[in-house]
């Protein structure tokens, strides 16, 4: 038993970068690929996450200290670094609870599909990470390794569920066929977007309001290109930060480099990715007739939009902004800064890319996340000082990723709780986004079904 747990141990230690492409290499052969497109198809997902950590990186090397700067001069002090899910989820996987949340999200994911309870097939094996951190904090805060346990398979099934309800958004707005995106940020994000659409929908000239990236081209020609509104954004974080003329500009350059380039990385994952997903729901639907399957992937996938990477650069400035009203903050925004399309990008494809709408969304949850991992501080650094990373220098930690999620935070509480206000109003809020997703989703099924009934009929 201690040998099998040192070799999961040693795989998930590999990193995105190593492990999926070996996954993948995995599925695709027991597939039925050949052994070249099965080996072509893991390495180009590697060399995808590659150039997503060397883009990210870019921006985490250059956008992290601007926004330090940017807090530093509008005289917002806060004490803990905001981690970000690169400092996380290294210390979930430590966690006793992350060894055993593999095989349980998966078996979850295959109950569910016996049951007709999803239609997900999820093979992003390492954001597993995801229901494991909820796992191992609802372990800290009960002290029953079964609770905690109880934990990974409940948000499983909750991320499997999401999957489906916006596998219409996946394949409409991002025209990827088939794929679902069972993950544990942009998940637990996107049905707040829902609410927020409908209610804008019915405020009049504010539903008229429609700001995208094809509007600005057309408007204003030139300067409506992603790489010029990169800079544009690069420029005004600069001179928010403080900076001399040539840090501003140089911060220009490198946001016009990242929202060029984002895209094209993301490319070679969707080129590895994309054939196995076929293959995939090609074998599934042959062996059972008139289903439907979706394949559950990173959404990393979702990254190559440029209205995702334009928004994740606005929300760099305006996540700074709310950590500062944000009641009690001690969190400052950092590692995950680089990182907000993963929060956002599905709620630009409910917006179908309306920046003015997903603004208003990322806002409200920017907002909740940062009071939620505000309420985490306690059980993340316990979390932490078990996989041995409180130090003398840095005794807090806190992130916005996991740490600041509602699904991590209604569970938490429901099993150990310390805060019945923070529950309620948390609860209540997110579980009527929820319940407003739900028949959003069944619309959207019936919506679907008219249209290829027609389609049938024109034939």
């Amino acid at each position: 038993m201690e040998t099998i747990l040192y070799c999961v141990q040693y795989f998930v230690d590999l990193g995105a970068a190593v492990m999926l492409p070996i996954v993948i290499f995995i599925v695709a052969m027991c597939l039925g690929q050949s052994f070249g497109k099965a080996l072509k198809s893991g390495i180009s997902i590697g060399i995808g996450f590659i150039g997503i950590g060397l883009v990210i990186g870019l921006m985490l090397n250059n956008l992290a200290p601007a926004a330090k700067a940017m807090s530093a001069n509008f005289g917002i002090s806060m004490n803990i670094i905001d981690l970000g899910w690169p400092g996380s989820s290294p210390m979930t996987w430590a966690s006793s609870i992350a060894l055993v949340a593999i095989p349980v999200a998966i078996a979850v994911n295959i109950l569910m599909l016996v049951l007709k309870l999803t239609r997900v097939v999820n093979i992003d094996i390492w954001n597993i990470w995801h229901f494991a951190f909820t796992g191992a904090i609802i372990n800290i805060a009960t002290g029953s390794y079964t609770l905690g346990i109880l934990g990974v398979a409940l948000h499983a099934a909750y991320a499997y569920k999401i999957g489906d309800w916006f596998a219409p958004v996946t394949e409409k707005y991002f025209g990827l066929e088939g794929i679902a995106m069972p993950h544990g940020t942009t998940g637990w994000f996107a049905p707040i977007a829902v609410p927020v659409d409908l209610i804008l929908n019915r405020i009049p000239i504010i539903k008229d309001i429609d700001i995208n990236l094809e509007s600005f081209e057309k408007h204003f020609g030139s300067l409506g290109d992603p790489a010029i509104m990169g800079a544009i954004m690069g420029i005004i974080i600069g001179i928010l930060a403080g900076y001399d003329v040539r840090g501003v500009l140089t911060l220009g350059i490198q946001m016009a480099a990242v929202i060029i380039l984002m895209p094209q990385v993301v490319k070679h994952i969707m080129s590895g990715l994309l054939p196995v997903s076929e293959t995939a729901r090609t074998v599934l639907q042959k062996h059972f007739k008139n289903s439907t399957f979706y394949i559950g992937l990173d959404c990393a996938l979702l990254l190559g939009d440029p209205a995702v990477v334009a928004a994740s650069l606005l929300f760099i400035p305006v996540t700074i902004f709310i950590a500062a009203i944000v009641p009690g903050n001690q969190i400052l925004p950092f590692g995950d800064l680089p990182t907000i399309g993963f929060f956002i990008a599905m709620a630009v494809g409910v917006h179908g890319g309306n920046l003015f709408r997903t603004l208003i969304t990322g806002s409200i949850v920017m907002f909740m996340t940062i009071w939620i991992s505000n309420q985490m501080i306690g059980l993340h650094t316990v979390l932490a000082a078990n996989a041995g990373q409180v130090t003398s220098s840095v005794s807090q930690f806190a992130s916005l990723d996991q740490g600041g999620s509602p699904v991590t935070y209604i569970l938490t509480q429901i099993m150990n709780t310390t805060n019945v206000t923070g529950l309620a109003l948390i609860g209540i809020f997110y579980g009527a986004c929820v319940v407003c997703t739900y028949f959003w989703h069944k619309k959207q099924l019936a919506a679907m079904a008219q249209e290829a009934a027609l389609r049938v009929e024109n034939k």
